[in-house]
């Protein structure tokens, strides 16, 4: 092995031969020296490595893990908050829905339709063949279609409602005006006007028409609502009935054989309020019916023959 040096000033170069023991110690030297340097560099760095990642990596990493399970728990304590909310917007909906039904099944039996036409307590029979793809509600979606249908609602909720009162109204006008008869069977044994008196003979003025079925005993019935203002004996008419139909309106049923309301009590319109019979000034079981208007008796014939409303 040689080594050759060189001068740099004066520009010589000398030329030493090793040999033997000399040769292999330099050779070590030169090849152990970089090795022992990484080794030493290594751990130099491991040891300064360990040392951030115990300190500063930790701290770093236990912060972080403090601040997302602070996140998580806002995050879910929205989530619960959002969720209460939505059920009770949910349950304040599902009572007016019931509400809703109420005032829809007062409207069917005010409108009078017929059985199982519009029936409340049951789905509503809808259908047919999917087109497209179908897509979930997002949660902007699912909030918005919420909000559409209370807005639904309310506008339903209203229209029904005036629907409802203005079909009471109806139905109330309709109650009260006088048509039909006061009895469902039977014949006209005498009308209104001048006739001869069956207990004189002579001609008198007769205020009502006289109904009969040839025997006692059949009902009698109202033919408008109202309030019963007398129920009893009255000269003259035996066993009476007088109702207030309001508006100037009041309606007599006489010569009952037995009463089924008192006074001050209201009655509906086709309701059985007595008995035919003959009490009081009768010759034979009927019923003697009058009409009063603004207090004064008028003929029945006009109002017997009218329909409904």
């Amino acid at each position: 092995m040689k080594l050759i040096l060189v001068d740099q000033h004066h520009g010589h170069s000398k030329t030493i031969v090793l040999k033997g023991w000399l040769k292999g110690l330099l050779s070590l030297c030169l090849l152990g020296t970089p090795v022992a340097l990484g080794y030493f560099g290594y751990q130099l760095a491991v040891s300064q490595e360990s040392r951030v990642f115990s300190e500063e990596t930790a701290g770093n990493w236990e912060r972080q893990l403090k601040l997302q399970s602070d996140q998580l728990a806002d995050i879910k304590q929205g989530a619960e908050q959002q969720l209460e909310a939505l059920t009770l917007r949910l349950a304040l909906m599902q009572a007016r829905l019931v509400r809703l039904d109420a005032v829809g099944e007062r409207v069917t039996e005010i409108a009078d339709l017929d059985e199982g036409e519009f029936d409340f307590s049951q789905p509503l029979a809808v259908g047919g063949p999917g087109i497209g793809v179908s897509e979930p509600y997002s949660t902007a979606g699912f909030m918005s279609a919420v909000d559409q249908l209370e807005d639904q609602l309310d506008d339903r909720q209203q229209k029904l409602e005036i629907l409802e009162g203005m079909m009471a109204d109806r139905k109330i006008q309709s109650d009260v005006f006088i048509a039909g008869r006061p009895l469902d069977k039977g014949w006209i044994a005498s009308r209104f006007g001048k006739r001869l008196d069956p207990f004189t003979g002579r001609l008198t003025f007769h205020g009502g028409i006289d109904f009969t079925t040839g025997k006692a005993g059949a009902d009698i019935n109202t033919v408008a609502a109202g309030v019963v203002t007398w129920a009893g004996p009255r000269s003259g008419y035996g066993l009476m009935v007088e109702v207030n139909h309001g508006n100037g309106y009041t309606t007599r049923y006489a010569h009952s054989e037995r009463l089924f309301v008192e006074v001050g009590d209201v009655v509906n319109k086709g309701q059985n309020i007595a008995l035919v019979g003959s009490t009081g000034r009768s010759t034979g079981p009927h019923v003697h019916f009058e009409v009063y208007k603004n207090g004064r008796v008028v003929d029945p014939a006009a109002y017997i023959h009218r329909t409904a409303r």
